[in-house]
C-alpha cells in the first residue's frame, strides 16, 4: 500500500533524538512504533516518545561513545501498515531497532519483519501471550505484561470472590481474541463458566450498546472486557447507563491508570484491574514519573510508557556492553545479550529476561479507589495483591515456544 509521508511520520516532532556531536561515532537508531490517533493514544502515544527520549536523556548516550537517532510513525491500528513501516525503517532507514506498538495484530506483524530481517522489536505495549508462545522468535522481546498474566491476575481474581460465570465483549483482532482465550482458560479451570461472549469491529467501533444488552440477557455475574483504550472507557460508560453494572460485575482485564483518569473516579471507583507499574508504588517509580511527567503535560505514566523506558535503557546497556558495531550487525545476536543481562530501573526493579523473550517481574492487582478515597489528581489506586515475577507468567514451557527445548 502507498504510504504517506505524513503516515509515517506522523510525530517527527514529538521525538526530540538526542545526538551526539563527535564525527565518526557509531549511530543506533531506534523507530518508536504506535498508536498516535487512535484508540491506544493516550496509553501510549506521545508518552511513549517520551518515555523513550528519558532513557535515552538519563542514560548519557553521548557520553558512551555512541550517536542515537529516533524516527516515529503511526501504525494505524493496522498490520499491514506496520509491517510496510518496518520494513521500510528497517531496508531503507537503517533503523536498528523498533519499540513499542501497541497493537497486538501489528505487533505479530512487526515480530516477523524483525526476524526477517533479523533486527530487534522490543515490544511493551501489545498483549498477545503468542509473541513468546507459537509466534514467538530470536529478535523479539516481550515487555510489560502478556493476555495470559492479565487473565491470571484479573481473570483469577475474580472467579474467586465468586465471579464464576463470565459473558465477554471482545475487539475482533489478534489482541482481543488471546485475552478471551487466556481467561477462559483460567475461569473454567477455577470452575466457573462462561456463559457467551460477542466480538466486535475493530477498529471504529464506539456504540456498545447492542453488545451489553446480550451481556446483560446472558444472565452472567462477570462481564469480561477484552479490549483496551478508549473501547474500554466506553464500555463501562454504557454499562453503567444501562444500569447493568447494578448486576453484572465489570472485570476490566486491560485497564490503564489514563483510562481510570478519563472515566473519573465515580464511575471507575471499585474495579478490579491488573497493572504491572503504577507511577506510586514506590520511591523509584515516583522518581521516574515526576522526571517524566512535566514532559507528557502532568500526567503520570501508564506501565506502556514506563516498558517503553525501560526497554531502551536496557537496548542501550546492551549496546554498550556489546558495541555499537556488533548491535547494528546482528539483531539475534543483540537479543541474545539482552536476554544474558540483568534488567534494572526505576519502573520495574531487578528482573530478567527468558530464553522464550518473556520479560519477568512482578504483577499487581489493584483495585480503584472510591472518590473520598483519592488525595488528587492520579492518586486512583489501591493494592490488593502481588504475583511474583516468576509466577505472574506462563511458565517457560507451556507456551509452544519453539525456540524452548522441552
Amino acid at each position: 500500500m502507498s504510504l504517506t509521508r505524513r503516515t509515517l511520520l506522523a510525530a517527527a516532532a514529538a521525538a526530540a533524538p538526542v545526538i551526539a556531536r563527535a564525527q565518526g561515532t557509531p549511530t543506533l537508531k531506534i523507530g518508536c512504533l504506535t498508536d498516535m490517533s487512535g484508540p491506544y493514544k493516550d496509553l501510549a502515544g506521545p508518552g511513549a516518545v517520551a518515555a523513550l527520549n528519558q532513557a535515552l536523556l538519563e542514560y548519557g548516550v553521548s557520553g558512551k561513545g555512541m550517536k542515537v537517532e529516533v524516527l516515529v510513525a503511526d501504525h494505524l491500528n493496522k498490520p499491514d501498515v506496520g509491517a510496510t513501516v518496518a520494513r521500510q525503517w528497517f531496508d531503507r532507514d537503517g533503523v536498528d531497532v523498533i519499540v513499542e506498538v501497541a497493537n497486538s495484530g501489528v505487533a505479530l506483524a512487526v515480530a516477523g519483519v524483525a526476524k526477517e530481517k533479523n533486527k530487534v522489536y522490543l515490544n511493551t505495549g501489545a498483549a498477545t501471550s503468542d509473541l513468546t508462545g507459537s509466534a514467538c522468535n530470536t529478535n523479539t522481546i516481550h515487555w510489560v505484561y502478556d493476555t495470559y498474566m492479565l487473565a491470571k491476575s484479573t481473570g483469577g481474581a475474580m472467579v474467586k470472590t465468586g465471579g464464576d460465570s463470565w459473558f465477554f465483549i471482545t475487539a475482533d483482532y489478534a489482541f482481543g481474541k488471546a485475552l478471551q482465550r487466556d481467561t477462559t482458560d483460567f475461569v473454567i479451570g477455577a470452575g466457573g463458566k462462561v456463559l457467551g461472549g460477542v466480538a466486535y469491529p475493530f477498529p471504529g467501533t464506539s456504540d456498545f450498546s447492542s453488545y451489553l444488552i446480550q451481556a446483560q440477557a446472558s444472565g452472567a455475574k462477570v462481564l469480561g472486557m477484552a479490549n483496551a483504550g478508549t473501547d474500554t472507557i466506553n464500555t463501562i460508560k454504557q454499562a453503567k447507563e444501562f444500569g447493568i453494572t447494578n448486576k453484572m460485575r465489570l472485570a476490566g482485564l486491560l485497564l490503564f491508570l489514563t483510562d481510570i483518569h478519563s472515566l473519573g473516579l465515580d464511575i471507575a471507583q471499585g474495579i478490579v484491574l491488573t497493572d504491572s507499574f503504577y507511577w506510586d508504588m514506590n520511591d523509584r517509580a515516583r522518581a521516574f514519573s515526576n522526571r517524566l511527567s512535566p514532559k507528557i503535560g502532568g500526567a503520570r505514566p501508564t506501565m506502556v510508557q514506563a516498558g517503553v523506558y525501560s526497554a531502551v535503557l536496557h537496548y542501550l546497556k546492551t549496546a554498550t556492553a556489546m558495541g555499537v558495531d556488533k548491535v547494528k550487525l546482528d539483531g539475534a545476536a543483540t537479543v541474545a545479550e539482552m536476554k544474558k543481562l540483568p534488567t534494572d530501573d526505576d519502573c520495574f526493579g531487578p528482573g530478567s529476561i527468558r530464553a522464550d523473550g518473556r520479560k519477568l517481574h512482578p504483577a499487581y492487582l489493584w483495585e480503584v479507589k472510591k472518590p473520598s478515597e483519592s488525595k488528587g489528581p492520579w492518586d486512583y489506586y489501591k493494592p490488593l495483591a502481588t504475583t511474583p515475577a516468576d509466577q505472574a507468567f506462563r511458565p517457560l514451557d507451556k507456551g509452544g515456544c519453539p525456540m524452548v527445548k522441552s
